[in-house]
C-alpha cells in the first residue's frame, strides 16, 4: 500500500529545516554510511551524519509532525519509528533497485527495530530539480513518486524502490522506517480501508449503527492482529 501524506509540514518549517540542512557543512557524509551489504554497491547520495546533532533535532520535527498527522497514524499504525534520516541528491546521484534491511538496530539504545513501512518527505519542490522520483517497484509494476515540499509518502519496507538519477538541482528528502503494530501490509491496507469507510460515515451523518459496527469491527481485528 502507498500512500501519499500530504501537508505535513508547512512551507516556513520546510524553509526552515532547509536552511539548516544547507548549514550542515560538514555533517554531510557519505549516504553508503547506512547502507547495507546490497544497498551499498548501488547508493550514491550524501546524507547528514547519523546521530549528529543536527539529525536529532530535526528528526524530532519530522516525527512530531507526522505523530500529530491523522492520515499517517491510520495508514502506518506505528509501534516505534527509527529516528529520521535526511539525505540529498545531485549531479546525477542516485540509488539503484534495493530492498530496505529487514531490521535496524536504534543507535545508543540497542532497540531493534523491525522495517515494516519506508516513509520518505520531501523537502524540494519537484520544479527545483530534475529526475529525482522515488520509484516503488510491486506487482503491477513501478509507481514514480515525486511530491511538493512537506509532503510525505509511506510505502512497504518489502517493496524493491530506487530513486532515479537527479540531472539538474538538488533533491532534499528526510527517510526512515516504522514498524508498525500491523506488520502484515495486506492487513494494514484492510484497516485503513476500513478506517476511511467509519470517517466517510461520521462525514456523512451516515447510519449510526453501522458505523458503530464498523467502529467494533476494526478494533477487534486491531486486537487480533496488532503485535502488543
Amino acid at each position: 500500500m502507498i500512500v501519499s501524506i500530504p501537508d505535513v509540514l508547512d512551507s516556513e518549517t520546510v524553509a526552515a529545516v532547509r536552511a539548516r540542512l544547507e548549514q550542515g557543512g560538514g555533517a554531510w557524509v557519505d549516504g553508503r554510511a547506512t547502507a547495507g551489504y546490497t544497498g551499498a554497491p548501488v547508493k550514491d547520495n550524501q546524507q547528514i551524519a547519523e546521530g549528529s546533532q543536527l539529525a536529532r533535532e530535526l528528526g524530532d520535527l519530522v516525527l512530531g509532525a507526522l505523530e500529530r498527522n491523522p492520515l499517517f497514524i491510520s495508514a502506518v499504525l506505528p509501534n516505534r519509528a527509527y529516528p529520521p534520516l535526511f539525505n540529498r541528491y545531485t549531479g546525477g546521484q542516485h540509488f539503484g533497485s534495493h530492498v530496505d534491511g529487514a531490521i535496524r538496530l536504534m543507535p545508543g539504545h540497542g532497540l531493534r527495530v523491525r522495517t515494516d513501512v519506508s516513509v520518505t518527505m520531501f523537502l524540494t519542490h519537484p520544479e527545483e530539480y530534475e529526475g529525482g522520483e522515488l520509484v516503488v517497484e510491486d506487482t503491477y509494476g513501478e509507481h514514480p513518486v515525486k511530491l511538493p515540499a512537506g509532503h510525505a509518502v509511506v510505502y512497504p519496507a518489502t517493496s524493491l524502490h530506487h530513486v532515479r538519477p537527479v540531472t539538474r538541482g538538488t533533491r532534499l528528502a528526510s527517510f526512515f522506517w516504522v514498524q508498525s503494530l500491523v506488520r502484515s501490509d495486506e492487513q494494514r491496507a484492510l484497516l485503513f480501508e476500513m478506517d476511511n469507510a467509519i470517517q466517510r460515515l461520521g462525514a456523512t451523518g451516515g447510519d449510526v449503527q453501522a458505523r458503530r459496527s464498523l467502529v467494533a469491527c476494526y478494533h477487534n481485528l486491531l486486537r487480533i492482529w496488532s503485535d502488543t
